[in-house]
């Protein structure tokens, strides 16, 4: 039986096992998916030991950190810089990003049109570059990104060509994206003020439940979106890399993230 997993800090949240369990079942692949909390000094030593692992998902906040630990990088973890999908072969670890598919494909089905549109990212982590990069395939040029943190953001920024904003800060945007670990938690609140905002898009990448950051503007005319379809095809694309076979997104697939 092949082992799969998805390691991160933290991880109780996950419905990755739920879903990879769900889709080896589905295709008939004798085959195990779980979870495995670390710190950040554990993620080497656990990657390098094996384990007769076949493939790990990376999630909060090891994206960056495994980067150090792979002895090969697909184009894409490359160019974003952020690995969330690990594929074990020939003992080399290949670092894979399926982040970038899956957040591009989830405004592709909202028939999301870039020309012209200003985006503002809130956050500097690991998921961002990502974000940006799927953002660019889009026709999006003009990207703002804040941070508490303003050197990361100023990082980030000089990479990618982005405009830096102070933090709490409200620009014009058509497109405002919460790429934070803030809302993981029930009740977190990033403390921004968008109550004078109206209909534009609000975009939480964290997947479950309904963060403060999108009930908050809910009822303003805004259109909401969490993150769970960036989730549905990032993991889709993880599992297409490691066994070849591309599943299924159904209601059944979908509904499984409601439970």
């Amino acid at each position: 039986m092949k082992k799969y997993l998805v390691i991160g800090n933290p991880i109780e949240h996950s419905l990755s096992p739920k879903l990879h369990n769900y889709w080896l079942n589905k295709n008939k692949i004798d085959g195990n998916y779980d979870k495995k909390l670390l710190t950040d000094e554990k993620v080497g030593e656990f990657l390098k030991s094996n384990q007769k692992i076949s493939g790990i998902n990376v999630t909060v906040p090891f994206k960056k950190t495994v980067l150090n630990h792979c002895t090969e990088l697909t184009e894409l973890a490359s160019i974003s810089q952020s690995v969330n999908t690990i594929i074990f072969s020939n003992e080399k670890i290949i670092g894979d990003n399926t982040d970038i598919y899956g957040f591009e494909q989830s405004l592709k089905d909202l028939n999301f049109d870039g020309l012209n549109k200003t985006a503002f990212i809130l956050g500097a982590g690991g998921v961002v570059s990502s974000v940006v990069i799927a953002l660019n395939n889009l026709g999006v040029k003009n990207i703002v990104i804040s941070n508490r943190t303003k050197n990361k953001a100023e990082a980030l920024a000089k990479e990618y060509n982005l405009v830096v904003s102070d933090w709490g800060k409200i620009v014009d945007f058509d497109i405002v994206i919460n790429c934070t670990s803030v809302g993981l938690k029930q009740g977190d609140s990033l403390g921004l003020d968008f109550s004078k905002v109206r209909d534009k898009i609000f975009y939480d990448i964290i997947y479950k439940p309904k963060t403060k950051f999108l009930i908050d503007v809910e009822g303003l005319g805004n259109k909401i979106l969490d993150g769970k379809m960036m989730f549905l095809y990032q993991a889709q694309k993880s599992f297409e890399v490691w066994h070849g076979i591309k599943p299924e997104i159904n209601e059944e697939a979908i509904n499984l993230l409601n439970d």
